[in-house]
C-alpha cells in the first residue's frame, strides 16, 4: 500500500479524532489539513505498513501541540488563521483517553503517539477517567431499531448515570418522544428498519432545539465526508461499549462548554 493510500484509509478516523479534541469539525479539519500539508512537505515521516497509522497520529499530535492553549498560533506558525481562536484545547489526559478508548490504539502505540512512556500514558488515562466521571448526568434519547443494540446502549447509558427517556425505532417515534421530554443527548442510528432515516429525524429535532448528537453507522467513511448537523459525533458499527462511553463523555463535555460560552456571551450583552 502506498503512502497516499494509507493516509486516505485513515483520514476519516483522523477527522473523527480531531473533531473530538477540538469540539468542532471545522477546527478539527484545520488541524488535519495542516497535518496533510506537513506530510506533503516531508513524506518520509510517514512510514508504510502497519506502523503508518501510528506515524500519522504522531505527526498530527505534533501539529496539535504546536498551537497555544488560547488558540493563537505560536510565532512562525500558520496552522490556523488568527480569527480561528480555539477556546478549548483538550489536555494530554483527554488525548490519551481518546487514543485508547475511541481510536482503539494499544497503550504502547498511544504512548508512542504522545511521546511518553507507559506509566505516564496510564496515568494520563486515569486522570482523564476521573474527569469524565464528574460529567453532569442528562436525559438521553436513543434512536435505534435493532433491539439488542438498543438494549446494550440503554444499559450502558444508565450505568453512566444518565436517564433514558425512550428508545425510538422510527422517525415518527423519535419526534414523539422528544416532544414529551427534551433530551440532553441523542444517540441515533442512520438507517432505520422502516426505511426512515435517523439523520432526518435528528435534523427535524435540531430545528427546534440544540443538543449533542452521536450518530451510529456501519459506513463511517460516507458519513464523515458528507454534510451533517453540528454538534455531532460518530460511532462506527460494530462498536465496543467502551467507545460509546468515551464518545458520550466527549459529546456532553463539549456541549456543556458551548452552553457556558453562550451564557457568558449573553451576560456580556449591553442592556437596551
Amino acid at each position: 500500500m502506498s503512502t497516499s493510500q494509507a493516509v486516505l484509509q485513515q483520514l476519516p478516523f483522523l477527522r473523527r479524532y480531531a473533531r473530538a479534541l477540538s469540539g468542532s469539525q471545522a477546527s478539527g479539519d484545520a488541524y488535519v489539513a495542516a497535518t496533510l500539508e506537513s506530510l506533503i512537505a516531508s513524506p518520509q515521516v510517514l512510514e508504510t505498513g502497519p506502523g503508518s497509522r501510528v506515524a500519522l497520529y504522531r505527526l498530527f499530535t505534533k501539529i496539535w501541540n504546536s498551537v497555544a492553549v488560547n488558540g493563537q498560533p505560536e510565532p512562525g506558525s500558520t496552522i490556523l488563521p488568527p480569527e480561528k481562536h480555539l477556546t478549548q484545547i483538550t489536555p494530554r489526559p483527554r488525548q490519551a483517553f481518546l487514543l485508547v478508548a475511541l481510536e482503539g490504539f494499544s497503550e504502547e502505540d498511544a504512548a508512542e503517539i504522545l511521546d511518553c512512556n507507559l506509566p505516564t500514558l496510564r496515568a494520563l488515562v486515569e486522570e482523564s477517567g476521573r474527569e469524565l466521571a464528574a460529567e453532569i448526568a442528562t436525559d438521553v434519547l436513543i434512536i435505534e431499531d435493532e433491539t439488542f443494540i438498543a438494549m446494550d446502549i440503554e444499559a450502558l447509558v444508565e450505568s453512566l448515570g444518565h436517564n433514558v427517556i425512550g428508545v425510538a425505532r422510527t422517525h415518527a417515534e423519535a419526534l414523539a418522544l422528544a416532544k414529551k421530554k427534551r433530551p440532553g443527548l441523542i444517540l441515533a442510528d442512520i438507517q432505520l428498519a422502516d426505511g426512515s432515516s435517523g439523520l432526518d429525524a435528528v435534523n427535524d429535532l435540531l430545528g427546534s432545539f440544540e443538543v449533542p448528537v452521536i450518530f451510529i453507522t456501519a459506513y463511517p467513511e460516507r458519513f464523515l465526508t458528507g454534510q451533517r448537523p453540528e454538534p455531532a459525533f460518530l460511532i462506527a458499527k460494530p462498536f465496543q461499549l467502551t467507545v460509546v462511553s468515551a464518545v458520550i463523555s466527549q459529546a456532553l463535555f463539549f456541549g456543556r462548554k458551548a452552553h457556558q460560552r453562550d451564557r457568558q456571551a449573553g451576560e456580556r450583552q449591553p442592556t437596551l
